[in-house]
């Protein structure tokens, strides 16, 4: 059986037609995701491009060879364009375009404009580098865990695989110039092979952006809005997670001295700054698998895995000591302090019962006289 070119490429045009349709709408549904545009404006530019290459022989060879095949390379700067918003990096709109404007420029030195296999070759190379810059930028962004994050990567960068491949075939075989001059089995292996990325790239692109909003939302519900820090429900979970390890540790929690009279004097967003301040802080010295938790208002707790009480109180110390050290040269009369209770993990008791050990020291440290660190069961140790 022998399939007609020229409605391969009618085909190709209309899955790709679909493809961007279905970008688009979901897009218009959450605005805020313009990786989504640039993917259906891709597509649909793409799809454009295809049905002038369907038409080669009915329509001026300026439309169908320079115009088509320059409007198909944009396509795919756009959908390189498309994946660096993904990643939150800046569009180059210059880049995105240069593939198809060099091609133009190219198309009017009749060398490169009579010789089919330039062209093969030069269109081949411009799609090649941008689905492997776009696979780039997918993997160099991998710290962000996404499921299809690896698929996505694989999907391009097979597609600029099979445009890298048609390069050396072109020069090996290189194309005749037939009556119809849509009868190379090329252009077959072309249409399928841009149908399958075309199906492929709207489920996987439409799963990373699903991924990523599933994946914040998970982290906006776990995190304290002010702070970055995790808020209660997810500290007391992570907590629960590691003390079921049986690994030990310390629990630290920590009450910032004062913090009304920092609100009345100098109101709530010095606040605010003092609260996240603390975080930053803390966040910079404590270990890196420590996990880190606001309580509520200016309570903040603080698990340290596998630590001795004597290294629990040292680092509760060094906390104490920089956030007094603390000074705003804006404000030279602020003042702030925190106290601290630690108390170490004893075998079989829960998390309830821990917090209210490291309750009970802090406590003390507040009646002790604020800005000092008490560990459970002893006497507050002096600032």
């Amino acid at each position: 059986m022998q399939l007609d070119p020229a409605t391969l490429l009618v085909v190709n045009s209309t899955v790709t037609l679909l493809a961007g349709a279905l970008f688009l709408t979901s897009w218009r549904q959450a605005p805020e995701e313009r990786t989504l545009a640039y993917w259906g404006v891709a597509h649909l530019v793409a799809a454009a491009g295809t049905v002038g290459l369907a038409l080669r022989g009915q329509i001026p060879d300026a439309v169908s060879i320079v115009l088509s095949n320059a409007v198909i390379l944009s396509a795919y700067g756009l959908i390189w364009s498309g994946v660096r918003s993904f990643e939150r990096r800046r569009p180059h709109a210059g880049l995105a375009m240069a593939g198809a404007l060099i091609w133009c420029g190219l198309c009017l030195v009749p060398t490169f404009y009579e010789s089919l296999t330039l062209r093969v070759m030069y269109a081949s190379a411009v799609a090649t580098i941008y689905c492997g810059a776009a696979a780039a930028e997918i993997w160099r962004g991998r710290a962000e865990r996404l499921a299809s994050r690896v698929t996505a990567a694989a999907v391009l960068g097979l597609h600029g695989a099979f445009y890298f491949v048609r390069i050396p075939a072109t020069l090996l075989a290189p194309p005749h110039l037939h009556p119809n001059p849509l009868a190379s089995p090329w252009v077959a292996i072309l249409c399928f092979v841009t149908i399958l990325f075309s199906i492929a790239a709207a489920f996987t692109f439409m799963a990373l952006v699903k991924e990523r909003a599933e994946r914040e939302q998970r982290i906006a519900a776990s995190t304290d809005a002010l702070t970055g820090v995790r808020n209660r429900r997810a500290f007391v979970a992570a907590a629960g997670i590691a003390l079921g390890a049986g690994e030990g540790g310390a629990l630290l929690l920590a009450d910032l001295d004062r913090f009304k009279a920092v609100n009345d004097v100098h109101g709530h967003a010095v606040g605010d700054a003092v609260l996240v301040g603390f975080c930053t802080m803390a966040t910079s010295l404590l270990p890196h698998d420590a996990l880190l938790g606001r309580m509520g208002g200016e309570e903040f707790v603080c698990f340290l895995p596998r630590v001795s009480v004597a290294e629990a109180v040292a680092r509760a110390e060094e906390l104490r000591r920089t956030f007094a050290g603390l000074q705003v040269p804006e404000l030279p009369e602020l003042r702030v302090s925190v106290s601290i209770g630690v108390a170490p993990v004893r075998d079989g008791v829960g998390f309830d019962a821990l917090m209210r050990r490291a309750d009970a020291a802090l406590y003390s440290a507040k009646n002790g006289g604020r800005d000092r660190v008490a560990e459970a069961d002893m006497p507050p140790r002096a600032a």
